[in-house]
C-alpha cells in the first residue's frame, strides 16, 4: 500500500511517537486525522502541515460516540481510511505493594488497560469498519492497523505491572485481530518500542539518560521518533507484514529496574 494519497488515523497524534507518524505522512504527500486531547498541540500541528493535510479532533480513544464522530469527519473531510496507528497511552508505575505494604490501587491499574489497550481496541475496531469499505488495490489490501507495544510487553520493570500487562494485551491479540481481518485485505502489525526521546524523557536527568543509553547495545542511544515514524512507512509500505510484533529497541532487554 502506497504512503503516498493515504489517510492515516493516528492516535496521540500531537506529540511524541505519533506527531512524527504524522509529519512522516505528510511528507510522504499522504493525509492526517490526528486524535488527541491537548488542544494547543493538535491545533498547532494543523497549522503548521496545512489544513487540507491534516484534521485534528480532540478524543478520547476510550469514548466510543467520540471515536466514531472523528472517523465520520474524516470520512467527510478526506473521503477514506487506510490506515490507522495507535499511538495513545498511558505509562504509571506503582509497585503492586509499595515499601510500607500498601497494595496499588485498582483505579490506576484499571485505566492503564482502558486506556492503552481498550482504547486501542476501540479504534481497531472502529477505523477497520471504514477500511472494508475501500476498494481492494491490487494486492486486494484495503487497510492496515499498526498499534504501538512496548519492550515493557517482554521484560516490563518493577513498577510497570499495569503498563506491562496493557502492552501485552496489545501483542496478544495482535495475530488474532489480523486473521480476523484477513478477509477484507486489513493487515495488523505492533510495534513494540524501547526507549525513545519523546516527551516524557525531557524531564529525566541527562545522567540518567547516559545510563539507559548504555543499556542499548547498539545504536548506544535513545530511539529517535523519526525512527518509529520511517517504520510505521514501512509498515504500511509492504504486504507481507501481518500478524507480527516488531521490536525497535536496538536489542535492548530491560533489566528489574
Amino acid at each position: 500500500m502506497d504512503i503516498k494519497n493515504s489517510v492515516v488515523v493516528v492516535t496521540g497524534g500531537a506529540s511524541g511517537l505519533g506527531e512524527a507518524t504524522v509529519r512522516n505522512v505528510v511528507e510522504h504527500c499522504g493525509k492526517a486525522l490526528v486524535l488527541d486531547l491537548n488542544d494547543e498541540r493538535g491545533k498547532n500541528l494543523v497549522e503548521e502541515l496545512g489544513h487540507d493535510r491534516v484534521l485534528y479532533v480532540k478524543t478520547n480513544v476510550t469514548d466510543e460516540g467520540a471515536v466514531s464522530s472523528a472517523l465520520e469527519q474524516a470520512m467527510v473531510k478526506f473521503g477514506k481510511i487506510t490506515a490507522a496507528v495507535n499511538c495513545a497511552g498511558v505509562g504509571p508505575a506503582k509497585k503492586t505493594l509499595n515499601k510500607e505494604g500498601i497494595a496499588h490501587d485498582l483505579a490506576t491499574f484499571t485505566n492503564t488497560i482502558s486506556v492503552n489497550l481498550i482504547g486501542a481496541f476501540n479504534v481497531i475496531r472502529l477505523a477497520a469498519e471504514k477500511m472494508a469499505l475501500n476498494e481492494p488495490n491490487q494486492e486486494g489490501e484495503r487497510g492496515v492497523v499498526i498499534n504501538t507495544a512496548s519492550v515493557a510487553a517482554f521484560d516490563g520493570q518493577i513498577g510497570q505491572a499495569a503498563y506491562s500487562a496493557s502492552k501485552g494485551g496489545l501483542v496478544g491479540m495482535t495475530l488474532p485481530i489480523a486473521r480476523d481481518l484477513a478477509e477484507y485485505g486489513i493487515r495488523v502489525i505492533t510495534i513494540a518500542p524501547g526507549i525513545f526521546r519523546t516527551p516524557p524523557v525531557a524531564y529525566v536527568p541527562e545522567k540518567l539518560i547516559s545510563s539507559l543509553e548504555a543499556m542499548v547495545p547498539f545504536p548506544k542511544r535513545l530511539g529517535r521518533p523519526s525512527e518509529y515514524a520511517h517504520l510505521v512507512q514501512t509498515i504500511i509500505e509492504n504486504p507481507m507484514l501481518n500478524g507480527e510484533t516488531i521490536r525497535l529497541d536496538g536489542a535492548i532487554r530491560m533489566q528489574p529496574k
